[in-house]
């Protein structure tokens, strides 16, 4: 299924996607997720995170705002996806930064059936028990996102969506490269947590778990050129992105598509 044609099907149906999240960026999330067409829900109380994974069309757990409790909703939440067949995304952010970081998100691809991990190159490396360098919750260094991309896919039996300048999506016998995207995106907060988000939209209306992934980081990375277009610095560029995703066309977003 072509991106556009995702796209077309996501705002037919204006699918549920569930996000445990952290504060910092939730309303960032949610207004991505609005704007692109889905319909979002946060929730994290432990007395309700299951029954609204399996009301939802997709669930995506973001480890940013990091408790034991919070952990332990997420397990909840991802066990009740799976019971009913909702595709769950996990964004592992900072793993690597802390033992407690690294620890939990291992623990979520324990326990729970992940359909697509979505990180930066030191998270993933981390996970893997690499020397992924983080700094904060940011990656810095150079590592070969192509093949953690493929170790990450083959080890933990998901699609792997490690992003960066080149975006690289693999499951266990396909890679694809995504070109889209601009260096404004990562001048601001919660970008990565938004592709993170998206790739929850796309995976809700899509068959093919790899292509809900790369379509995800096709939108963002296409709604980020055309916002950087007149942005003036950071703050315009984060208000242009919305306008941008709620502007996309299917039909341009196929033609722009730079994959490979």
């Amino acid at each position: 299924m072509a991106t556009g044609d995702s796209l077309r099907q996501l705002r037919a149906r204006r699918p549920l996607v569930h996000q445990i999240t952290n504060f910092v960026v939730m309303n960032e999330t949610a207004n991505a997720t609005l704007a692109l067409g889905a319909l979002p829900v946060m929730a994290h109380a432990p007395e309700e995170v299951a029954e609204m994974a399996g009301a939802a069309h997709a669930l995506v757990l973001n480890i940013g705002t990091l408790s034991a409790s919070w952990v332990d909703a997420m397990i909840l939440a991802g066990t009740a996806a799976n019971q009913h067949g909702v595709p769950v995304v996990l964004d592992p952010v900072g793993a690597g930064a802390t033992a407690f970081r690294t620890a939990s998100a291992r623990r979520i691809l324990d326990e729970v059936d992940v359909a697509v991990l979505r990180g930066n190159a030191g998270e993933v490396a981390s996970l893997l028990g690499g020397a992924g360098e983080m700094r904060g919750v940011e990656s810095v260094g150079h590592l070969d996102a192509a093949d953690l991309a493929r170790r990450a896919a083959r080890t933990f039996g998901l699609v792997a969506s490690v992003t960066g300048p080149i975006d690289h999506v693999a499951d266990a016998s396909r890679l694809v490269r995504v070109a889209n995207g601009h260096p404004m995106l990562a001048t601001i907060t919660g970008t990565g947590c938004t592709a993170s988000a998206l790739t929850g939209c796309f995976l809700a209306v899509t068959t093919s778990t790899l292509d809900g992934a790369v379509d995800a980081l096709v939108a963002l990375g296409v709604a980020g050129e055309d916002a950087a277009r007149e942005a003036r610095g950071p703050g315009s560029f984060q208000v242009n992105l919305y306008d941008a995703l709620a502007a996309l066309d299917p039909d341009t977003l196929d033609a722009r598509a730079r994959l490979s």
